[in-house]
């Protein structure tokens, strides 16, 4: 490809004599493709904030929770406290095909555990094997609870990274040690780590057939929770309605009573949030795009108005025989000069700023990694660039069908 030279050097020269006209008309488009990218950048910190939140726990998983009658049914009255125990636990594993981890849980509360001299109030998980795969507990150290430990009653115990720095002082290794829960010895057999941050890695976890023997919980249960594989969203809440139908018949409730026990499906919960940041996003293009679009109209329009201005000049280089499409050419690249110039640095300012806010604000539960990437940013690019194309086209049309002899009359 050769490179007009001396048609760069005019257009770079026409904006140099014009260096206010040209900046205002750039940052009206700068503006746009920054705001853009700051909406989409803030929309995408959001997202993250909310999904690292639904890290924590399965998002294939429903959540049974034990709670209180509303409503007289079958000779018995409203008020009544539901009660799990295990037998819930053991129906709810064949209730359907797609259930394939779960476990309950017995709340045992918040308990001091101390080591030599070293102590600290944590709060106690009882729980079965499977619950891992529930809390997407991540094992960094030793194991965790398994089929003989809770056929066997063991009394072994499974601490989070929090626990173990705060109970083990120097380096001192954790696995295999005795800690005292109250004043019942447990022996440590795994150390995790969890998505979820701080405030989970500062939980225990025991089975939950000890945790029933020792704290005196007999057969009891407070909630069944299971993952549910590769099921849709429509099969996850045929299962919801089907262990609706099946606790209600067993505790004998209403199953139209919705607080006698609580189901939280994680999939509806994930997708529900999905789809709002999807309504978002689009949102926040239409806004963007829209801001682009002003700008757009405002360049085209200073090419009108520098087509005007140089009217002559169009007649002078058609009377020495230049083509349509060489003006129309040079005043479409003036144009995608402009505002892809001035789009990059309302891209650059844009990410810059994300990054900024990204390094120094701490994240959230809510708002955590604003950042637009790259595929975004080529988008953008790309748009702008069409876009000035479109801005300089019906101005260089004009120019291209200016008459010479009419040209060289203009006042």
């Amino acid at each position: 490809m050769i490179i007009d030279r001396d048609k760069w050097q005019e257009i770079f020269s026409t904006i140099n004599k014009n260096k206010l006209r040209t900046f205002l008309t750039g940052f009206s488009v700068a503006w746009g493709i920054f705001m853009l990218i700051i909406l989409l950048g803030s929309g995408q910190g959001l997202q993250n904030g909310v999904q690292h939140q639904f890290a924590d726990d399965a998002t294939n998983s429903l959540w049974v929770y034990a709670g209180q009658t509303t409503k007289a049914y079958k000779g018995t009255n409203a008020g009544r406290r539901i009660q799990f125990t295990n037998r819930d636990y053991e129906r709810t594993k064949s209730l359907d095909k797609h259930i394939d981890h779960i476990s309950g849980r017995f709340y045992v509360g918040s308990k001091q555990i101390s080591y030599k001299n070293n102590y600290g109030s944590y709060d106690i998980r009882a729980v079965h094997p499977d619950h891992k795969y529930l809390e997407n507990t991540i094992i960094t150290q030793g194991r965790f609870l398994n089929r003989l430990d809770m056929e066997h009653f063991g009394k072994v115990i499974v601490i989070g990274d929090i626990v173990r720095k705060d109970l083990f002082k120097n380096g001192e290794k954790a696995l295999g040690k005795y800690v005292e829960v109250g004043s019942i010895p447990f022996k440590i057999i795994g150390v995790f780590e969890d998505k979820g941050g701080n405030r989970e890695m500062r939980k225990v976890y025991i089975p939950v057939s000890t945790a029933q023997r020792v704290f005196n919980g007999a057969d009891h249960l407070n909630q069944v929770m299971f993952t549910v594989g590769n099921a849709s969203l429509n099969q996850t809440k045929a299962i919801e309605t089907k262990l609706r139908k099946e606790f209600a018949a067993f505790h004998h409730f209403d199953p139209a009573d919705q607080r006698a026990i609580h189901i939280n499906n994680d999939l509806d919960n994930y997708q529900k949030v999905m789809n709002l940041f999807l309504g978002i996003r689009i949102f926040i293009w239409i806004i963007g795009i829209g801001t682009i679009i002003a700008g757009i109209v405002g360049v085209s329009n200073i090419m009108m108005i520098v087509v005007k201005e140089r009217t002559k000049e169009v007649g002078v280089r058609k009377a020495l025989g230049a083509t349509p499409g060489s003006i129309v050419g040079l005043i479409l690249l003036e144009s995608v000069i402009i505002t892809s110039m001035a789009g990059y640095i309302g891209l650059m300012a844009g990410v810059g700023l994300l990054e900024l806010v990204s390094k120094i604000m701490p994240p959230s539960d809510f708002f955590r990694n604003p950042q637009a990437n790259i595929s975004i940013a080529i988008l953008a690019m790309v748009l702008l660039i069409i876009a000035g194309a479109v801005a300089g086209f019906i101005p260089a049309r004009k120019a291209a069908a200016i008459k010479p002899i009419e040209a060289l009359r203009d006042e």
